[in-house]
């Protein structure tokens, strides 16, 4: 068995109010897969935070190839070999892929970029890690997943010997998250150390050959991925025994149409046609670019239709900003929760309370008593890991950000909540909190449509699955009819774009 190639030893961080990383000691092996799971707030991004230089440890040592330092920074850690691909890409997307992937490293002749041989470089690269992508393509021409393996082309051109990979499936499609672990196994075998982070349990399964849990900053346990299982690895992760995936229900969904659409079409979306009723979970099923995320938008009056007619209760209404949709009732928590869902500067309260504040303001004055009251039961509820609601929101974990997004919406108190990707990003005690949320809402008498890639959260939480392909309706399955074959089917269905 080979030495570890990085070893944490005794690390701690402190930031104002928290703990974040209490005496953690962890070792990765060349040729290994060590994933590190736990909940949001656990420490896992603190950690490799650590190993990056974008964190300075207050105490604890750090040692790659037997060389022990106090702290690192962003030039050592890239000398030593350590690279990190983020959930969140940073890919520039006017550039080209070659010139992202030789991004702040361009070859040079003097002042003179050299294009051709950075082109000639990537197309090396990417046959190596056998994708097919023309390195003079435009980034924002790709999909997700290629600009996912773009990253990893970048790490590999900086000769990466310690891989660190955050979420990377999380944006992804079933055909490029395969085509993802493919990579992650040639890698593996290259000699690549590999540190793998992920909610999903069974990627941890698929991928690792041993797993370190974290729970409040501290390690938990450290285990042979083959010696263990899901429920062990639960228990760990939120210190408790969960119930069943996805809670039952009683479904009870009322004749009464909430929401009628009627031959939507806007950009990414083509003549779309569907019902929602009353009490019911809808869920919308597609691959990426399937146009999911662009009806909602439509109706959220974020994008503006071509065409079409909505109906709300049975009379036609015009949408045409976000602010008309909440005053009647219904709300859009998007998918992109930096860009859209949250107001990074701010505080948690302050995020949550925006929404509502005219509900909340008598005379131009703010009722502070209740947006504190409504911050704190949602923080509550959603188990929002912070130490104060005055906690900037740009200092949180991604799934932390996440259920700020998600309590923005409920403050508002819709009859329709529209949740695109709700639980990515976020871990399985959270998931539960979300889906048990969800329930209560329905049993309220609310109605919920959820956009999710998850196949497992999509067959578990709907009513009723509606696909989506290249912008079209696709099919509509009643929930006796859920299959997951006949999901990718419908997904997978091709239409002429002339």
């Amino acid at each position: 068995m080979p030495e570890p190639i990085l070893k944490l030893e005794r690390i701690t961080k402190r930031f104002p109010g928290v703990l974040a990383l209490d005496g953690v000691t962890l070792d990765v092996r060349p040729g290994e897969v060590h994933a590190l799971v736990g909940e949001n707030g656990a420490g896992k991004s603190t950690l490799i935070k650590c190993c990056t230089g974008a964190v300075v440890p207050d105490s604890g040592t750090i040692s790659i190839a037997e060389k022990s330092y106090a702290q690192m920074t962003p030039k050592l850690a890239d000398e030593c070999g350590v690279a990190v691909i983020y959930q969140e890409l940073n890919s520039v997307k006017d550039l080209s892929a070659a010139e992202n992937v030789f991004l702040g490293n361009e070859i040079r002749h003097g002042i003179i970029v050299d294009k051709k041989e950075m082109e000639r470089k990537s197309a090396e690269i990417f046959s190596q890690l056998n994708i097919k992508i023309d390195p003079n393509e435009k980034v924002k021409n790709l999909t997700v997943g290629y600009c996912q393996m773009i990253e990893i082309a970048k790490a590999m051109m900086h000769n990466a010997r310690i891989l660190i990979m955050d979420e990377p499936s999380a944006p992804l499609t079933n055909n490029e998250t395969e085509n993802m672990f493919r990579i992650v196994h040639k890698l593996k075998e290259s000699g690549v150390a590999i540190i793998y982070i992920t909610h999903r349990t069974n990627e941890i399964f698929q991928l690792s050959d041993r797993v370190s849990v974290m729970r409040d900053g501290k390690l938990i346990q450290t285990l042979q991925t083959a010696q263990t299982n899901a429920d062990e690895l639960i228990k760990l992760m939120v210190g408790r025994e969960l119930s069943a995936s996805f809670p039952a229900r009683e479904r009870a969904i009322s004749d009464e149409v909430l929401l009628e659409v009627q031959h939507f079409v806007g950009k990414g979306v083509s003549d779309v046609s569907f019902q929602v009723h009353r009490g019911e979970v809808l869920g919308f099923g597609g691959l990426i670019g399937a146009g999911r995320t662009e009806l909602a938008e439509l109706i959220y009056g974020v994008r503006k239709k071509a065409k079409g007619q909505l109906f709300w209760k049975g009379r036609e209404l015009h949408i045409s900003c976000p602010k008309e949709a909440i005053e009647a009732g219904i709300y859009l928590c998007p998918e992109d929760r930096k860009l859209m869902g949250l107001c990074l500067p701010l505080s948690i309260r302050d995020n949550i309370a925006l929404p509502s504040l005219t509900k909340w303001s008598r005379v131009s004055v703010i009722d502070q008593k209740t947006v504190e009251q409504t911050a704190e039961k949602y923080k509550k509820d959603l188990q929002i890991k912070t130490p104060s609601l005055q906690q900037l929101v740009k200092n949180l974990s991604g799934g932390n950000q996440q259920k700020v997004v998600l309590a923005k919406g409920l403050a508002t108190m819709p009859e329709l909540i529209i949740l695109d990707e709700p639980t990515r990003g976020i871990d399985v005690g959270a998931k539960q909190e979300i889906y048990k949320l969800i329930n209560q809402l329905i049993a309220d008498g609310k109605t919920v449509i959820m956009i999710t890639s998850e196949m497992e959260e999509l067959l578990g939480m709907s009513d009723r699955i509606i696909v989506l392909a290249e912008g079209h309706f696709s099919g509509e399955l009643q929930r006796g009819e859920f299959t997951q074959e006949r999901i990718m089917e419908l997904a997978s269905k091709a239409y002429n774009k002339e």
